[in-house]
């Protein structure tokens, strides 16, 4: 059973059981950092969707969760991992509107959208693993901009 306050944690991904392990944890961890409850919905929704291609698709993984901080913007970081066969069509898994059904009918692409960063690294294969990072305050954007 992952701890009720620690933002840091490792999480196996390899049951129905886990998956609901994910999302209380994510939940825990973003109210811990200060997310409001919509924040903690989009969060922990995209947590799911991704926790569970991870035992679907992958085979089952983990889950890493680590609170980050760019200059004096905070976050949560979650990166899905698994030994799986890879995404062979990364553009056409991100596409929108696409599932291989299962889930929550929204996809990577439903996924990323929830999410401030979401980053794919995946061979045919040689599984998967996927980062998102979500921000309590946003850190500012290059160059000045809005």
């Amino acid at each position: 059973m992952p701890s009720s306050t620690a933002v840091e944690a490792s999480l196996p991904i390899q049951s129905e059981m886990d998956l609901a392990w994910v999302r209380q944890h994510v939940r825990q961890a973003a109210a811990q950092l200060g997310f409001g409850l919509v924040a903690q919905t989009k969060l922990v929704t995209a947590a799911s969707e991704l926790a569970r291609n991870t035992l679907v698709h992958g085979g089952g993984g983990r889950m890493e969760s680590a609170a980050v901080t760019r200059g004096q913007a905070r976050g949560l970081r979650l990166v899905f991992s698994d030994e799986g066969p890879g995404i062979s069509d990364l553009e056409r898994a991100l596409a929108d509107g696409y599932t291989s059904g299962g889930g929550l009918g929204m996809g990577l692409g439903g996924a990323r959208r929830l999410v401030h960063e979401f980053a794919v690294d995946s061979t045919p294969g040689s599984g998967t693993k996927i980062t998102v990072v979500c921000w309590v305050t946003p850190p500012p954007r290059p160059h000045g901009g809005p």
